[in-house]
């Protein structure tokens, strides 16, 4: 035909561009026609009137809600986000404070330190601690540690009996020490293991007599003092221990000589024939328990590690142990270095942390489970009262315990469990010991010496000493030392008195003389002293409780702006902070008797968190040492800070035939149409399209919520052929 039909297009542009279904990366370009609004490129004319207005207003962004807590009243409240917490007896160990996220997470946080949390609704300061005793014994090449603490009592006093390799000595509570076992470190070997069954101590050393070195096992009242004479029990020629470990079980001594394991009694006169041997010569055991129808040896060779399960025979009037049978296995890598049975459970403290086993009261059979306490030390001793067990860890890298409650099983074999008491300063010590005091609720714990170094050179000048190391030692001044082995004037307890170099230090000497500059026996060595730490009666100066982060069970961002902190403030003080994603901590507010516990603007950060932690730190009373302040609980308000959508219902005119503002005309019959295919299509998928406001300029990403056609009669000759009005409703995104 002549021309060109109204379904070819026109000659300057496709039909295809009329509808907008191609055009580049769906946004259109006003050319010839002037339209008022495109949906990924499809254009419309407005048609807006006083019965179809353009609506625009903010979309819902929030959703009823309604209180299905634990702790009551966390979602009551129109507009706030609420969060929390009442208590936090069920001790540390969480990331996140969302107590619907499946994880046990209510009533614990995510740490603390210097506060005692295990009492219901509270949280005080624990007490302080105080070295009383200097040790100066490393850690053995074997990974042993040589001290260990055991809770005595003697002449009506209560105290611990302290190993300290060469040294035994009682402290009591007054911190006050007896010399029980003083043996020469230059002359005399260390005490290797020691026990006592109540009244009696009984210990391992190397005693050399006659040119001949022998094991000798001495014995003594622990009524008794270093003046007091040993009571030899037996010897054994030929025979050298080079790691013991020994304890009092079943009215009998178990003991572990090396590689072999021997039970004797507290009258023995010889060495009995081993009960077991080793088949590996250097297999080192490392603890010893006993339960109802067993006793336990720990040890490992390399980095396998085992539990060995002695059972009871009944005959005869005195039960003999039967032969070793493996009753636990460790993961390779993760050595056993103390078990100790309580209440129907065994704490095992490895070089990973601790674990509890359940142990059958029929055949002594053990399962142990998952790792509670992750450390960064190995755990080497335990002691019990009530729930409580007090494991000889570390806090925070400083000397301090950790306590389990094991009577709060979070999972299985899993206990609730908190940092406990430490002495802030001293890092790089590991503890290593942990008993009360006699029959008292006084805690007592201790840490071996650190890094042992060979001494190359030594000099005095009048009182003024001076020794070389042979590699460097990391002193500074005032730190404690202790000297073996170099010379009599100069052996012993020392402090840095002056700026030291790498390799060298100085130190005041009691008598004045002159020592040339000489090199020394390299048996000679200088160790940092650790300490015998005794829990004292006043609080410690302050600790902290740090929550779990809080993001309200979504990742959304929030406005977190309210926090209130209860609780009795009359002494001393607790200052409210605010913890952010990268630990960057912001004060709030201090209260005390002075200022009121009142609900303050959390104005930092600044910015919309995804989740924030709350710190409160707890200082004691500037007055009376012994009061502090008691910390209940807190709650926390925020409101959701995810960007407003809008919602947008506009009419627009979908004919065949149109006439833009300007009278230019443009259509084709079927257009009408496939623009309603176009746009159902787009709203079926619901995938994100773009709004375009042709008469403002703004553009914005949006979905199609609704779309409303109603056909009607081309309201002027302007319109023609098939078509009416299209309601469109988008909500940007």
């Amino acid at each position: 035909m002549a021309g060109r039909d109204i379904t070819e297009g026109r000659s300057s542009r496709a039909i295809a561009v009329d509808i907008g279904v191609v055009a580049s990366n769906a946004i259109w370009q006003n050319t010839d026609i002037a339209y008022d609004v495109a949906l990924n490129g499809v254009p419309f004319i407005y048609a807006i009137n006083d019965n179809r207005p353009y609506i625009r207003q903010t979309a819902p962004f929030k959703k009823e809600q309604f209180d299905s807590q634990q702790e009551p009243g966390e979602q009551s409240l129109t507009g706030w986000w609420i969060r929390s917490q009442s208590s936090f007896h069920k001790g540390t160990g969480i990331k996140f404070y969302d107590p619907t996220s499946g994880e046990i997470v209510l009533n614990r946080y995510a740490d603390s330190k210097g506060v005692d949390v295990f009492t219901k609704g509270q949280v005080t300061l624990l007490n302080e601690s105080s070295p009383s005793h200097i040790t100066t014994a490393p850690i053995h090449s074997t990974g042993r540690a040589y001290q260990q603490v055991r809770s005595i009592r003697w002449n009506n006093t209560d105290g611990v009996l302290l190993h300290d390799g060469y040294d035994v000595d009682k402290i009591d509570t007054a911190g006050v020490e007896t010399h029980f076992v003083d043996y020469n470190a230059g002359t005399d070997d260390k005490v290797y293991g020691i026990c006592d069954d109540g009244s009696t101590a009984y210990w391992v050393t190397n005693v050399t007599s006659g040119g001949t070195t022998k094991l000798t096992v001495y014995k003594k009242a622990l009524t008794g003092d270093s003046s007091t004479a040993n009571t030899k029990m037996f010897d054994v020629t030929g025979t050298t221990v080079s790691n013991v470990v020994m304890d009092f079980a079943k009215e009998r001594i178990i003991a572990c000589f090396n590689n072999s394991v021997y039970e004797f009694t507290s009258s023995a006169t010889t060495l009995p024939t081993a009960l077991y041997t080793h088949p590996t010569s250097n297999y080192t055991f490392t603890g010893i328990t006993a339960s109802g129808p067993a006793i336990y040896i720990s040890g490992y060779n390399g980095i396998q590690s085992s539990i060995f399960k002695f059972t009871l025979s009944t005959a005869g009037a005195l039960p003999t142990l039967t032969s070793a049978v493996v009753a636990a296995e460790m993961p390779v890598g993760e050595i056993v270095h103390s078990i100790k049975y309580y209440g129907g459970y065994m704490v095992i403290g490895t070089s990973k942390g601790v674990r509890v086993a359940d142990v059958s009261d029929q055949d002594g059979s053990i399962k142990y489970g998952p790792l509670i306490i992750e450390t960064t030390q190995p755990v080497y001793g335990f002691t019990f009262r009530d729930r409580f067990v007090w494991c000889a860890t570390s806090v925070g890298g400083e000397p301090g315990l950790t306590r389990i409650d094991l009577g709060a099983e979070l999972e299985n074999l899993r206990f609730a469990y908190a940092n406990d008491l430490y002495y802030p300063g001293p890092t790089g010590h590991v503890t290593t010991g942990v008993a009360f005091l006699g029959n008292t609720d006084t805690l007592a714990y201790c840490t071996a010496a650190k890094d042992e170094i060979a001494v190359s050179n030594k000099e005095r000048t009048t009182t003024t000493a001076t020794l070389t190391t042979s590699t460097a030692h990391g002193l500074t001044v005032g730190d404690v030392v202790f000297i073996a082995a170099v010379d009599a004037a100069l052996n012993g307890q020392q402090t840095v008195t002056a700026v030291p170099t790498s390799t060298t230090f100085t130190f005041t000497t009691a008598t004045s003389g002159t020592i040339a500059s000489a090199a020394v026996s390299p048996t000679g060595t200088v160790a940092i002293a650790g300490y015998t730490y005794v829990e004292g009666a006043n609080l410690i100066s302050s600790g902290y409780i740090t929550t779990g982060n809080i993001r309200y069970g979504t990742l959304e961002p929030k406005n977190f702006k309210r926090l209130v902190g209860r609780g009795n403030f009359d002494y001393g003080s607790l200052t409210l902070e605010t913890v952010t994603a990268s630990g960057t901590e912001y004060e709030i507010l201090a209260y005390s008797a002075d200022v009121d516990p009142i609900e303050v603007t959390t104005s930092s950060p600044e910015t919309a968190q995804e989740y924030l932690a709350y710190k409160f730190l707890l200082t004691r009373d500037a007055t009376d040492n012994t009061k502090g302040p008691i910390f209940k609980g807190y709650q926390a308000k925020a409101t959701i800070a995810t960007p407003r959508q809008r919602m947008m219902r506009f009419p627009v005119y979908c004919f065949d035939i149109e006439t833009d503002r300007y009278n230019s005309m443009y259509g084709y019959e079927g257009r009408a149409f496939q623009k309603i295919q176009t746009l159902e299509d787009l709203e079926q998928n619901g995938d994100v399209v773009t709004w375009q406001d042709l008469t403002t300029g703004e553009s914005r990403q949006a979905v199609i919520e609704q779309i409303t056609f109603t056909r009607m009669t081309p309201p002027d000759k302007r319109f023609d052929g098939f078509g009416g009005v299209l309601e469109i409703t988008i909500r940007t995104v």
